[in-house]
């Protein structure tokens, strides 16, 4: 383990082995760090962050700051990070709102430059959130998902597997898996990003014609999705994407998590 001379850790903190802490950075009681991590320099993590091994925090990560909530009163929650993230320069996450609630981060993420993750946000493993795009509170992206730079999400937003978001995209409504999208709109099947994930010619082409089914004819959402059905058997991509639209159509303004 190896902290710099200007570094203040608190001696209630739990650190694993072979942890760098970089000068200048404060780490608070509460706070726990495992194996292989390194903490970059002007970095704060505050109480209540639980972090998995060899997460990489560049200059200036502030984890754990209280959620910018009025419904906050004090109570006692969590940060939660798996491991092998990569959190670029000035990212900031934020504790939940509620009694023992988490704000969570999975394995193999990357988080630019100033990217920030709102209270009770869930964010998957293997996503990429480009610089300056925020998430407000209780949003959720699915693994694999790509959210284009300075972009925003609209609070409870859910975004689904594989999906990719524009650039300067403003999300008030949730984005089912395995699509492209610019702002609200639903753009095509993410060919690339399927690719990418080795999911077959087949598959592809199933989610094509579901997503021309929904968004494309002059049935309604209820019709469409029945149509689908009507296909059987579907293949699980198509399931998991229908499944996400019917839950949107149970939520409260397109947002499943409301």
């Amino acid at each position: 383990m190896t902290i710099h001379q200007t570094a203040i850790v608190d001696p209630g903190a739990e650190l694993g082995e072979n942890v760098q802490v970089g000068p200048f950075s404060i780490i608070e009681d509460g706070v726990t760090i495992g194996d292989g991590c390194r903490v970059g320099p002007h970095c704060v993590i505050k109480r209540g962050v639980v972090m998995g091994s060899e997460n990489l925090l560049d200059a200036g990560v502030v984890l754990g700051s209280d959620p910018q909530d009025a419904k906050y009163h004090g109570e006692e929650s969590f940060v939660r990070i798996g491991d092998r993230n990569l959190l670029r320069e000035y990212v900031t996450i934020h504790r939940a709102t509620g009694e023992g609630a988490e704000t969570t981060v999975g394995d193999d993420n990357f988080l630019m430059a100033y990217a920030h993750l709102g209270h009770n946000v869930r964010i998957g493993s293997h996503i990429m959130i480009a610089s300056f795009s925020g998430l407000a509170g209780h949003c959720a992206v699915e693994d694999r998902a790509i959210i284009g730079g300075q972009s925003g999400l609209h609070q409870y937003v859910t975004v689904g597997r594989m999906c990719m978001i524009g650039g300067h995209s403003k999300i008030t409504r949730d984005i089912p898996p395995f699509i492209t999208a610019q702002d609200n709109e639903l753009r095509a099947i993410n060919v690339i990003g399927l690719q990418r994930n080795g999911v077959s010619r087949e598959d592809q082409r199933a989610l094509r014609e579901a997503f021309k089914t929904i968004y494309r004819s002059e049935l309604n959402t209820t019709d469409a999705i029945a149509e689908i059905r009507s296909r059987a058997p579907l293949s699980p991509l198509v399931e998991e994407f229908v499944v996400f639209i019917e839950r949107i159509d149970a939520g409260c303004k397109g947002r499943q998590g409301n």
